[in-house]
């Protein structure tokens, strides 16, 4: 479930609120994105992983809202982690490069 959009993380610009499926952010004019519909939150990443300042945290597990906020610690390491573990973004090793299920389908054929 969505649970953080960084204050000091975001720009403003909004692809979270259009990569988002079912419309759980609403957009703030001249303001960072809120997140308006919460309990609509299907945890499906796209949002932290189309976040290009890594300024989202979508708890991949959650009954509902987590009392977290930027500031509690731990926090700062997650922000953006899915993102990270997929390796989206600028530095980032692309994990798609370390899988090797083609191997398994080119011996299947």
């Amino acid at each position: 479930m969505i649970e953080i959009v960084s204050a000091t993380r975001c720009t403003g610009c909004n692809i979270c609120v259009h990569a988002c499926p079912i419309n759980v952010f609403e957009a703030v004019p001249g303001g960072i994105p809120r997140i308006a519909r919460q309990d609509d939150c299907q945890t499906c990443f796209m949002c932290e992983l189309y976040c290009p300042e890594d300024a989202l945290y979508v708890a991949p597990v959650a009954d509902g809202p987590v009392t977290l906020s930027e500031q509690s610690p731990g926090v700062a390491p997650l922000m953006g982690s899915y993102r990270a573990a997929i390796g989206w973004g600028k530095g980032r090793l692309s994990t798609a490069e370390q899988d090797a299920s083609f191997e398994l389908l080119k011996r299947a054929h």
